[in-house]
């Protein structure tokens, strides 16, 4: 039986207007949040890949959203409009709106780093953690931010030289994004995640990266920093092609259930 998704519905988070989706589920169903990846949205990250009918299925409340700048939800241009940290407060502020005062968050890619800062500044509204896509590099930082940028603005994908940066300008066509929000989002102060910080997260947490993944690196090196995180490696797999893998979604849906509310 197909799911039957809701539309998608607007709030306001402290000014920005933020495109949501919440699926009905049962009275007392424990809800899961999604946070997409860069250049993606809910409706690319989450739905074509079965994450929202999976999560249904086993009984979740699934609410997912589209960052600021991506899919339907506002667009801004200034660097100060972005941030780690800053959009975490979106999802903050989802939450609070929705009524929901703790949630499981499944992050993918700059997701991940998101949802890494929502469970530092609000460990309370947090009951478990997956980070997909982002496994060392969520503290070594990430490579070639202001090629990335450049391929964003460049005239055509054609004209872009490095084989990466033309790949998130091909993506970011392929989702239809605003090009120069997207840019202004990547080339934002990128708040630094340390060893110390991420060592100190109070929810589970589970690391799964490809094998594959040199813009996550390797899952097993961020979960070591992690007291009780839990590594998974997505065999065959690189960033691109890893959040939809059927192994991805079963092993989050086992961590799920063994870290219930």
């Amino acid at each position: 039986m197909t799911l039957q998704l809701p539309q998608m519905d607007r709030f306001s988070s402290d000014g920005v207007e933020i495109s949501y989706l919440d699926v009905p589920a049962a009275p007392g169903a424990e809800p899961v949040l999604l946070i997409h990846g860069f250049a993606s949205n809910v409706s690319t990250n989450w739905v074509p890949t079965g994450w929202v009918a999976e999560l249904a299925r086993a009984g979740y409340r699934v609410v997912a959203f589209d960052n600021r700048g991506h899919g339907k939800s506002e667009k801004l241009y200034r660097l100060e409009d972005y941030g780690a940290p800053l959009m975490a407060e979106d999802a903050r502020r989802l939450l609070d709106h929705l009524g929901i005062a703790k949630a499981h968050v499944i992050g993918y890619s700059m997701g991940a780093r998101i949802a890494a800062f929502l469970a530092l500044a609000h460990p309370d509204r947090v009951q478990s953690l997956v980070f997909g896509g982002l496994g060392i590099n969520m503290v070594r930082g990430m490579a070639g931010t202001g090629p990335i940028a450049h391929a964003l603005e460049a005239a055509s994908a054609d004209d872009v030289k490095s084989d990466a940066a033309r790949t998130f300008r091909v993506f970011a066509e392929q989702t239809k994004s605003d090009l120069k929000a997207l840019a202004a989002c990547i080339r934002s102060a990128r708040a630094p995640i340390t060893a110390e910080a991420v060592g100190s997260l109070k929810p589970p947490v589970l690391v799964a990266v490809g094998d594959g993944d040199v813009v996550g690196g390797p899952a097993p090196a961020l979960a070591a920093l992690i007291p009780g995180a839990e590594a998974f490696v997505i065999e065959g797999r690189e960033h691109m092609k890893a959040v939809g893998d059927r192994s991805f979604k079963a092993a989050a849906l086992d961590f799920l259930a063994r870290h219930k509310f």
